[in-house]
């Protein structure tokens, strides 16, 4: 028997989404955007970036055959004539939303039919009776932002008048979700959790994806810092996805990183968790080291989202990228025959694009292992064909997409 392994870089997207037109995101290229901005500048404001794109492990894989696929060209530095193994290819999404909750729940074959709720871009942005219930029964003095914002910036800007009134800190984004920011230590850090389980049930009727607590330290707007200890209040995933399906034929199952939010701990087995990419990636090797026969490991690097994409910083979004390119070796070494791996994403997030919202792009697919010999996957119509082509290899049944 086989083990596979999912690697999800959240938010690398590849540009050449077929509807982004839809969502206002035509010309959007993460991978792309970031690539072109390498190879134009010398240096970063720091003065640490120089030279081009250097991930030459990702590109040997078939990253720029991705870029190529989904946009007609591969970035400098990404050439096709630097692949030499692998399947590669892009996969465009069919669910409606462009969040990390829709994206995963496609590549693992439940792709979502209905639309999820949205807050308006007005402010305030929240309905009354919700924010008055949330007060009530959250013993709470009010709430502060009530508006669509990133969320380093909402808390730099209300974080010294929540300390004062004792009010958290509450906001959207273009995604379906619903994020409070609170003092993790003068408002607690169990109060905040209880805060979002209450929000979670009274936003369950307006199709909120999720409710996210969002932690963090300082005293000044100079020194607010962003804890590790978020944490992701969802609703369950529609039934039928490859880790319920692995589960149910009794396979071993990891889940790395946010994936256990993701979906709600259903499904999930062991569940690793690390405050940053580096982190993540260490559990990650050592997990596809000691995973068992027929099993599945699912891995989410988060910081290419929260701390670049998000903040629209280029320059360290490729630098993550190098990172994670120099540490791959690790994860070659611990394939076995018959080991299928893919690399993936799960939307955009261009930092190049205005505002600080996903981007709806294709994702990269990447798919290697000891005897996978090089070959183009084209583009895919759904990401769902990442979780039909994993379930075909551990020999487990589906229904929705088409494996490659």
């Amino acid at each position: 028997m086989t083990r596979a392994i999912i690697i999800v870089l959240d938010s690398l997207g590849v540009g050449g989404a077929p509807d982004a037109e839809r969502f206002g995101d035509s010309g959007a290229d993460t991978l792309g955007h970031i690539a072109l901005r390498c190879a134009r500048s010398d240096a970063d404001r720091a003065g640490v970036r120089h030279g081009g794109l250097n991930v030459p492990f990702l590109a040997s894989l078939g990253l720029g055959e991705a870029c190529r696929v989904a946009t007609g060209r591969a970035p400098t530095g990404l050439e096709t004539r630097r692949w030499n193994r692998g399947r590669a290819g892009a996969a465009a999404e069919t669910s409606p939303g462009k969040d990390s909750q829709t994206g995963h729940w496609e590549i693992a074959g439940a792709p979502m039919r209905e639309d999820w709720g949205y807050f308006p871009r007005e402010q305030p942005c929240f309905p009354r009776e919700l924010i008055e219930s949330l007060c009530e029964r959250a013993e709470l003095p009010g709430v502060l932002g009530n508006r669509h914002a990133s969320g380093t910036q909402i808390i730099e800007e209300f974080g010294e008048e929540h300390l004062r009134t004792g009010k958290p800190i509450c906001y959207t984004s273009a995604d379906s979700v619903f994020q409070i920011a609170a003092h993790e230590g003068r408002f607690g850090l169990q109060r905040l959790y209880r805060v979002c389980e209450i929000a979670r049930e009274l936003l369950d009727r307006f199709r909120i994806g999720r409710v996210i607590a969002r932690p963090f330290t300082g005293m000044t707007r100079a020194d607010f810092r962003r804890t590790s200890n978020r944490h992701d209040y969802g609703v369950p995933p529609p039934p039928g996805t490859l880790l319920q399906r692995a589960a149910r034929a009794g396979r071993e199952v990891v889940s790395v990183g946010k994936i256990g939010d993701l979906f709600c701990h259903d499904a999930t087995g062991r569940e690793l968790h690390g405050e940053s990419n580096e982190r993540v990636f260490d559990h990650t090797v050592e997990a596809a080291r000691r995973l068992a026969d027929g099993g599945l490991l699912f891995s989410n690097l988060v910081d290419f989202d929260t701390l670049y994409g998000h903040r629209r910083d280029t320059c360290g979004y490729a630098a993550a990228l190098e990172a994670f390119d120099q540490r791959l070796p690790e994860l070659l070494d611990n394939l076995r025959e018959g080991d299928l791996a893919i690399i993936t994403g799960d939307h955009g997030c261009d930092p190049t694009w205005p505002g600080s919202d996903h981007t709806r792009e294709c994702i990269p697919v990447l798919a290697f292992g000891p005897g996978i010999a090089r070959s183009s996957l084209g583009r895919r119509d759904t990401f769902a064909d990442i979780g039909a082509a994993v379930a075909q290899h551990l020999h487990l049944p589906n229904e929705v997409g088409v494996s490659f």
